[in-house]
């Protein structure tokens, strides 16, 4: 008797969408050429776009979720995926560029660590890394990044593992790590919701992080699957004040949920200062630095007062 073949586990992707609707529809397009072969389902979760996603062609397959107010990152995966019916959750950003064989490649790759939370390596259109690998966040970390002097070594790798990118991870096979950026992730469908998948107070960063500091305790790693590789456009159009307010609320909600949150703070202020110090000299030196409104806009994220909280 002929074995029968071992059976493909379903996927059911998560796109959110927010914004332009044409890096979305790419990315389906390129989910249409996939070579998988086993059970797939794609869900967009349009998160209140201002230009919502146009309905698609009902012989696309393409399942849409239309929420009534924009929650950001987790929230609208956290839509999409109550509607996926197979074994792994596949969440892709929409403005991912990947090629025809990735669903497959990554699905290999994982098989190994399942039940895990699988990354691709990931790479923006210069081909350079985006670290996808990561170290739990620390306040030195953070500290490291916030510090104008130290930008100089921004190419360097001794930086980039002091701001918590995990610079072991190679170019091949897979590597376990803290945890994976959320462009891409592969997670088994029944340990997201085991968790009760992203934290919805998060809007924007570290909802990730802190989705796998707490899948780590029921004992599923993040691995990066270095060999399956994936293009991520990153920032969007928004304002980059605007982004970097977004990324210093998620961080301090983050340090208030899993500890160091006056440490945090001390940290970040003291930094502010050196920065402001720095920047002084810079401009008595003639470099086109205004000291003073620096210092404003930093001291200003830092005391503002986040989502559902002080910060």
């Amino acid at each position: 008797m002929i074995p029968a073949a071992p059976r493909s586990p379903g996927v059911s992707v998560v796109v959110p969408h927010y914004g332009d609707p044409a890096p979305t529809l790419a990315l389906l397009g390129r989910i249409r050429e996939q070579t998988w072969t086993g059970p797939l389902q794609v869900i967009v979760s349009d998160d209140a776009s201002p230009v919502p996603l146009p309905a698609p062609d009902p012989s696309d397959g393409v399942e849409v979720v239309r929420r009534e107010r924009n929650g950001g990152f987790g929230s609208a995966v956290n839509s999409g995926a109550a509607l996926a019916r197979h074994e792994l959750l596949l969440v892709l950003n929409s403005d991912l560029g990947i090629g025809r064989t990735f669903v497959a490649d990554l699905v290999a790759a994982a098989e190994p660590w399942q039940p895990a939370v699988v990354s691709p390596a990931v790479v923006g259109h210069d081909g350079a890394t985006q670290w996808a690998g990561r170290h739990f966040p620390t306040v030195g970390h953070q500290v490291v990044e916030w510090l104008t002097p130290l930008a100089r070594f921004r190419h360097t790798r001794a930086w980039h593992e002091n701001v918590g990118h995990d610079t072991a991870v190679g170019t091949g096979g897979c590597r376990p790590v803290d945890w994976v950026m959320g462009a891409a992730m592969l997670i088994p469908t029944t340990e997201f919701r085991a968790v009760g998948g992203f934290d919805e107070r998060y809007f924007m960063n570290a909802e990730e992080v802190d989705l796998q500091r707490r899948l780590r305790d029921r004992g599923v790693p993040s691995v990066v699957a270095a060999s399956v590789t994936a293009e991520h456009e990153g920032g969007g159009s928004s304002d980059p004040q605007r982004r970097r307010q977004w990324l210093v609320d998620a961080r301090f909600r983050y340090a208030r949920k899993w500890g160091g949150a006056r440490r945090l703070r001390a940290a970040l202020t003291a930094a502010t200062v050196v920065n402001f110090l720095v920047n002084t000299l810079r401009q008595l030196k003639g470099t086109d630095v205004d000291a003073r409104a620096v210092l404003r806009q930093e001291l200003g994220c830092l005391g503002r007062r986040t989502r559902g909280g002080a910060a």
